[in-house]
């Protein structure tokens, strides 16, 4: 059970804030997880959304390097509920299934694809030592150009918070979903 309120109906918000919950539930398809614990700020959990769904649905990240640097930052941050929901996603994104366990166990970088080490790598860097190397910046600048390892970052910070929210507020994944090992 969540330490706060779980908001998923429109009806536990106030009337003057209803479009920000229609906004969240029509860009996800549902008020749950870490809309339904930041709409106990509605302003944050709208501001929040808006810019994940940028992050998420519009970037120039292609879908599996996204998933990939979310299932990194679920893992870094050992979020259940957030390695629930995208590990599935990640599958669905084509993310080969080896790189998802080597992510689940903390595994070597070098049993991963080029691509994928420099994204998995890129965020342990980032998330664990809170800087990235020369090199590894270097890397993914040329991988992704400026505005590509910008949205790499933004992806890390952003699913942070959300793991940062999610954690604090012990929202956990029913227990069908996949878990964290």
């Amino acid at each position: 059970m969540a330490r706060i309120t779980q908001i998923t109906e429109r009806n536990q918000v106030d009337d003057d804030k209803q479009h920000i919950f229609d906004s969240i539930a029509t860009s996800r398809g549902r008020v749950s997880g870490p809309f339904s614990v930041l709409l106990n700020s509605p302003e944050v959990a709208g501001r929040a959304a808006h810019l994940g769904a940028y992050i998420r649905f519009e970037s120039t990240l292609t879908p599996d390097q996204r998933e990939l640097a979310i299932i990194t930052t679920a893992r870094e941050f050992d979020c259940a509920y957030e390695w629930a929901a995208h590990a599935t996603l990640a599958r669905e994104a084509g993310v080969r299934e080896s790189a998802i366990e080597i992510i689940a166990n903390g595994g070597e970088l070098s049993d991963l694809t080029e691509d994928e080490a420099l994204i998995v790598g890129y965020g342990r860097e980032i998330l664990r030592d809170h800087r990235v190397s020369e090199d590894t910046f270097a890397a993914a600048k040329s991988q992704f150009g400026e505005q590509g390892v910008t949205e790499l970052t933004a992806t890390y910070g952003y699913y942070g918070m959300l793991a940062c929210a999610l954690n604090a507020f012990e929202v956990s994944p029913s227990p069908d979903m996949p878990q964290l090992p």
